[in-house]
């Protein structure tokens, strides 16, 4: 059993060691389209991503010179060498969808876009955007 789990560790630490990323295209560029950084808001925020020389396409779905988008709310980039989580601060976008209506609690937040490939893993080089801040009435 334990030679097992050994075996099983290994290669599963290999294959993180061998992980091939999508390749980026250093002119790509993510950005908001709405809102923009200092924005003040009343209710339901429409959130528009932007991208140019990259195209979109949903998860799953291995195209080269693609990818999905990620939405940052109020935390930092995640390790870029790692798949996007998903939770609350990491909102997947996994059928190419380029706009999303938000609800977010009155306050100031941070935002910010990252592409993922089909597997939900930052190209090399990353494609984000600046991470802008609204506050919300």
């Amino acid at each position: 059993m334990i030679r097992l789990l050994l075996s099983f560790s290994l290669f599963f630490a290999n294959g993180l060691i061998a992980l091939e990323y999508s390749k980026g295209a250093p002119a790509a560029e993510v950005y908001f389209i709405t809102p923009k950084n200092d924005d003040i808001v009343s209710g339901e925020v429409v959130v528009k991503f932007g991208l140019q020389n990259f195209g979109v396409s949903p998860a799953g779905l291995n195209v080269n010179g693609t990818g999905h988008h990620h939405l940052i709310i109020d935390a930092d980039l995640p390790n870029l060498a790692q798949p996007i989580q998903a939770d609350k601060n990491h909102v997947h976008f996994g059928k190419g969808q380029t706009e999303v209506k938000l609800e977010l609690e009155p306050g100031s937040h941070t935002l910010q876009l990252l592409l993922g490939d089909y597997r939900h893993i930052p190209h090399s080089p990353p494609i984000y955007s600046n991470k802008i801040t609204i506050v919300v009435k």
